[in-house]
């Protein structure tokens, strides 16, 4: 049961990898005993969806006593798993995991929460003399860690939110977006006019606190050292990974699961329950879709969602020490990775004390 649940949402030729996994597991990876290193700071491993992130964090965590702290937006969700690729029980098994499975699918998470619970992780982590490994694609997440973000502590306003949801239920977006510029023009250059659960929360802090949120949320020093690695992959050998991992969760149950989420009453306008994959398979489940068209439209916006998180992670961006995970090693069996594991090891053993 462990091995199947290792194998799900992964690309074919994966079996070294998944015994590798369940003998971690068995034998617990965070029994490596802790060498006479320094381990404060942080390893970020970021990249678009589907490059192989979450196995770099686990080969490392075989060379390195570390704990992965996620950066996925989508992960926090208790229930969701299969459509948000969530690590197996044996991966989290084998190396512990924060900032998953915090929360259930109707209840809110800001990215104050979020950052609140990656820090205090990280804190833990360093008391117990690890590396943490902050892993994710999540750009919003990821830099405000690492950029030192002072997020601002404005509570939902509930009323308020539901009036502007109503808005971007009968308008759409765009209005919404419209007047977020008109009132703070940096904080709507910074988010996606699709994404209207950010620009209502934009203009939630706006009308609570009477102040522009550009202006509310600044940067400081996060006090500690960084290194952080990306990883890249040709435009189409990433479309493959990400249309093979598409297909292995409609394999794997993801149509059972999102039945059983609105079954348990979750409503699909939810933040959780309108992301990739259980809003197309949400829209089947209700006749609007064959199951066919569902699977294209999700393999189509994960490829969307995969050239915006380029936008957060830039090729160009002299911070990020990029490994491109060549086409050849990945067609080549089942080390996905291929040489970046060896290159990502020496990053780290250069960045430890």
């Amino acid at each position: 049961m462990i091995v199947a649940v290792a194998i799900r949402a992964r690309c074919e030729n994966n079996a070294q990898y998944s015994r590798r996994i369940l003998e971690a597991s068995t034998k617990g990876v965070n029994e490596l005993p802790l060498r006479n290193h320094d381990y404060s700071g942080m390893t970020v491993i970021v990249g678009p969806t589907a490059v192989g992130k979450s196995e770099l964090a686990l080969r490392l965590a075989e060379c390195f006593p570390a704990e992965i702290i996620s950066a996925d937006s989508r992960q926090v969700y208790r229930q969701m798993d299969i459509g948000t690729n969530k690590p197996s029980l044996a991966e989290r098994a084998a190396v512990p995991h924060h900032v998953v499975d915090v929360v259930e699918p109707d209840e809110d998470f800001s990215l104050a929460t979020y950052h609140d619970l990656a820090a205090e992780a990280m804190k833990a982590i360093e008391q117990r003399g690890k590396l943490s490994l902050l892993v994710g694609g999540s750009g919003l997440y990821v830099w405000s860690l690492v950029e030192g973000w002072a997020i601002p502590q404005v509570g939902p306003n509930q009323e308020l939110r539901r009036r502007l949801e109503a808005r971007a239920e009968q308008e759409g977006s765009d209005g919404l977006y419209q007047e977020l510029q008109d009132i703070d023009p940096l904080a709507a250059a910074r988010i996606d006019p699709r994404n209207a659960r950010r620009i209502i929360r934009a203009l939630e802090i706006h009308h609570t606190t009477g102040q522009l949120p550009s202006r509310l949320r600044h940067k400081e020093a996060p006090g500690f050292p960084l290194l952080v690695i990306g990883l890249t992959q040709d435009r189409g050998e990433l479309y493959r990974r990400i249309d093979c991992r598409v297909d292995r969760m409609i394999e794997g149950g993801l149509v059972e699961e999102t039945e059983q989420l609105l079954k348990r009453g979750y409503s699909p306008s939810l933040p959780s329950m309108s992301g990739i994959g259980y809003k197309q398979i949400g829209q089947f489940l209700r006749g609007e879709l064959t199951l066919p068209e569902a699977k294209d439209r999700i393999k189509h916006e994960t490829h969307r969602l995969a050239r915006r998180q380029y936008a957060w992670f830039r090729l160009r961006d002299k911070r990020i020490h990029w490994l491109n995970v060549g086409e050849a090693e990945a067609r080549a069996g089942s080390d996905l990775i291929g040489v970046a594991l060896d290159k990502a090891r020496a990053l780290v053993e250069g960045f430890i004390p």
